[in-house]
C-alpha cells in the first residue's frame, strides 16, 4: 500500500514539473555559401541622336526664346538631344550622334561644314546666298507677292467706305504687276462690282509707279497723289516699303497693310502679312528626322501685329480663312 501511494507521489511529481518548463527554441541551421549576389549587367545602346539649334547671340531674346522652344519641342517628339550653340565648329560635327542642325543668320558656314558630317541633316533659315542640296535644305520667305498683295486688297477694301484704296509700285517690274493685279483681284472678291457710292472720275484700285531712279526722299509725293484721289488704304510693294515712307503715309491718315513690321509702328498699321518661319520648321521636321533633305522649304503666310482696333475679331476670321484658303489653293490670284 505505502509502496503504490510511493509511486503516485512520484508520477505526481513528474507530471507537475514537465508543466512547469518553457520550450526551447531550436535556432534553424544556416548552411554557409560562397555563391554570390548576381548584380545587374550593363548593356549597350545607341547613343541618342543630337539636334543643334545656331542662333546668334545677339539675337531679341523674345524672338530666341521662341526657336528654342520650337526645336526643343520637336527634338523632345523625336527622342533626340537638343543643344543650342551660338556658332558651328568642325568639332561639333565630329559627334557620330548629330542628326539634324537649324541655323539662322549669319550664315555659321553650311555650305563648307555640312559635307563634313552627311549623317546629318542642315536646315539654313533665310540664311542668303545657301543653295540646297546634298544634306542641306534651305527656307527661305515667301516669294509669291501676288498672296499678301491679294490679302491687302480684300482686307482694305473691306475697311474702307467705297473701296478706295490704291498701291504704290515700282516701274517697269513684272512681280509688282502681277502684285498689282493680285491687289485688284483681292478687292474684287470682296466687293464684286466695287461701285462706289458717290460718282468719281476714277475707279479703285488706284495704282502709282515709282521709276527705279527716283530718291526715296521723294516717295512721299506719290503717296500725296493717291491721297488726293481720295485713297484712305494704301499697299506699298516690298520694294519700295522704306522706313521713311511708310511713316509718313501713317501721318497723311492713310491705312496701310505690309509684309514686314516698321519698327516704330506708323499709325494705321492694321496688319502684317509675312512668312511664318516656326510653321515652316515645323513642316521640315519630318524629313529631316527622317533623313532627307537637300531641298527648298517654304515659308508659309501668316498674320502679325493686328491691330484690333482697325480690324475687329469678326473681320480677322474673315481675313485668315482667305488667307487659308489662298494657301490652300482654293483661291488662286
Amino acid at each position: 500500500m505505502r509502496l503504490k501511494f510511493a509511486l503516485f507521489l512520484m508520477l505526481v511529481a513528474l507530471f507537475l514539473n514537465a508543466c512547469g518548463q518553457k520550450a526551447t527554441e531550436v535556432p534553424p541551421t544556416v548552411t554557409p555559401t560562397n555563391t554570390p549576389i548576381p548584380l545587374p549587367t550593363f548593356t549597350p545602346t545607341p547613343s541618342t541622336p543630337l539636334v543643334i539649334l545656331v542662333l546668334p547671340a545677339d539675337m531679341d531674346p523674345a524672338v530666341s526664346s521662341v526657336y528654342q522652344t520650337t526645336v526643343y519641342n520637336l527634338a523632345q517628339q523625336s527622342g533626340f538631344r537638343f543643344q543650342v550653340r551660338n556658332s558651328l565648329i568642325p568639332s561639333d560635327l565630329a559627334d557620330p550622334t548629330l542628326k539634324i542642325v537649324v541655323a539662322l543668320p549669319p550664315d555659321p558656314g553650311i555650305a563648307a561644314l555640312a559635307p563634313s558630317a552627311p549623317q546629318a541633316q542642315f536646315l539654313a533659315v533665310n540664311i542668303p546666298n545657301t543653295a540646297p542640296g546634298g544634306n542641306v535644305s534651305v527656307l527661305s520667305p515667301n516669294t509669291l507677292v501676288e498672296f499678301p498683295a491679294f490679302l491687302a486688297g480684300y482686307t482694305s477694301a473691306m475697311l474702307i467706305d467705297d473701296y478706295r484704296i490704291g498701291m504704290i509700285v515700282p516701274k517697269d517690274n513684272p512681280d509688282a504687276q502681277r502684285a498689282l493685279k493680285a491687289f485688284q483681284d483681292g478687292m474684287i472678291f470682296y466687293c464684286g462690282l466695287c461701285r462706289p457710292f458717290y460718282y468719281l472720275d476714277w475707279t479703285f484700285p488706284v495704282s502709282i509707279e515709282i521709276p527705279a531712279d527716283e530718291k526715296e526722299a521723294s516717295y512721299g509725293a506719290y503717296a500725296n497723289y493717291l491721297v488726293d484721289r481720295r485713297v484712305e488704304a494704301i499697299y506699298v510693294y516690298p520694294d519700295l516699303a522704306k522706313p521713311d515712307l511708310l511713316t509718313y503715309i501713317g501721318t497723311i491718315g492713310a491705312l496701310q497693310i505690309g509684309i514686314t513690321t516698321p519698327n516704330p509702328m506708323p499709325a494705321g498699321w492694321v496688319m502684317t502679312v509675312q512668312p511664318d518661319v516656326i510653321k515652316a520648321i515645323e513642316l521640315a521636321w519630318p524629313n529631316l528626322a527622317g533623313g532627307q533633305g537637300g531641298v527648298t522649304v517654304q515659308s508659309p503666310l501668316g498674320l502679325t501685329d493686328v491691330d484690333p482696333a482697325l480690324l475687329s475679331t469678326g473681320k480677322q476670321r474673315l481675313v485668315r480663312q482667305v488667307l487659308e484658303d489662298l494657301l490652300a489653293g482654293r483661291i488662286v490670284p
